[in-house]
């Protein structure tokens, strides 16, 4: 008799099913948006039936709010002391770039953020959460964390909104170092830079 303490356990159906519709949702949500999703066009997509759905996550919201649950990968840039801070600015731009370049579902959560209240509090909530720490652990008066993340905030998601969403020529038509070399010194500064 095999020992099958040393095996991995085989997914269960319902991690399964569970994965097919968030990656269902996740796709439906960006091509449709928040509000003209369905839960019967999700259940189609995934080939289940509706109800699978709502057994699962409840509602759209609950659904949406697990679809959407991203996790922004700072990685190193989460660490105290990991890079000089005079290098955060520009490390920061170019991950959030490399971050939209290769993920649709944040591109469909900023969609909905800016038309539908709980895809707003769900960015809120996403980047208050991962965002905040990296912010704390490089301005000079933590206490100060929340300002400085709500401006760099603003930097990164306004030009996620020109790029990625409303794709603005002059924005699209940019490379990656041309627009590390604009955003970066502003972001460097929200993030370093004595309070005015």
């Amino acid at each position: 008799m095999a020992d099958t303490a040393d095996r991995p356990a085989a997914p269960r159906r319902s991690d399964a099913t569970r994965a097919a519709i968030l990656d269902a949702a996740r796709e439906r949500f960006a091509a449709d948006g928040y509000e003209r999703a369905t839960i019967r066009a999700i259940a189609r997509d995934a080939e289940i039936d509706p109800s699978m759905v709502m057994r699962y996550y409840g509602n759209k919201e609950g659904l949406f709010a697990a679809a959407s649950e991203i996790d922004l990968k700072f990685g190193e840039l989460s660490e105290v002391g990991a890079m000089p801070d005079r290098h955060i600015g520009a490390a920061l731009v170019g991950h959030f770039l490399d971050r939209w370049e290769r993920d649709e579902v944040l591109t469909a959560l900023l969609r909905v953020g800016v038309t539908n209240a709980a895809g707003a509090e769900r960015m809120r909530e996403i980047f208050k959460r991962q965002l905040g720490p990296v912010v704390a652990g490089v301005c000079p008066d933590p206490t100060d964390a929340p300002r400085r993340a709500a401006l760099v905030a603003s930097q990164i998601l306004g030009m996620a909104l020109a790029r990625y969403v409303l794709c603005f020529p002059p924005a699209v038509e940019m490379t990656r170092d041309e627009m590390i070399a604009w955003l970066a010194p502003t972001v460097q500064r929200y993030l370093t830079a004595e309070a005015p």
